[in-house]
């Protein structure tokens, strides 16, 4: 008797497919076939996997728009001087100073002993800094993999950039 190799597959969707499973060991064949049949095919798989990416994109953007109205009101609560740079790079520098001196202002002032006055000192040496790229390269060499993102900005000691806006 010869050993199965290829399998009628029906699979969650509805498709049908005759899958040749002659990759497998004879004794997982049934085991996979029986997980197949619990998937989609590979066609309606695609077109989910687009539909997702449209949806992921989408949710992302509006997540960077609704960053950047935050990190824009911000910006003119505490008097901060416009940056310079590309269009892309201001919007992105304006999350990141946003960033960048939100977790300061938490370590330093409400986690540590920085005082309100020593925090203002802080402040008017940050809005020295204009150009855009600066602050970009504090969050980005931070983050994972150069994603800018506002978990793991904490794990940056925060006197390191407070001695770059001192210095800068």
């Amino acid at each position: 008797m010869a050993v199965k190799i290829i399998w009628p597959i029906t699979h969650s969707c509805g498709h049908q497919a005759n899958r040749d499973l002659s990759d497998r060991a004879a004794d997982r064949r049934a085991g996979f076939a029986e997980w197949l049949a619990k998937q989609a095919c590979t066609e309606c798989w695609r077109a989910s996997k687009v539909d997702d990416e449209q949806d992921k994109a989408a949710w992302l953007e509006a997540k960077r728009a609704e960053e950047q109205a935050e990190s824009e009101a911000w910006s003119q609560q505490y008097r901060m001087p416009p940056l310079e740079g590309t269009e892309r790079a201001v919007a992105w520098g304006v999350r990141c100073r946003h960033q960048v001196l939100a977790t300061a202002y938490t370590a330093l002032v409400l986690e540590g002993a920085t005082s309100e006055r020593e925090w203002e000192e802080i402040e008017e040496a940050a809005r020295t800094v204009t150009r855009a790229g600066w602050w970009i390269d504090q969050v980005r060499h931070e983050a994972p993999h150069n994603r800018v993102e506002v978990e793991g900005l904490h794990h940056r000691p925060v006197a390191a950039w407070v001695a770059k806006l001192r210095a800068a």
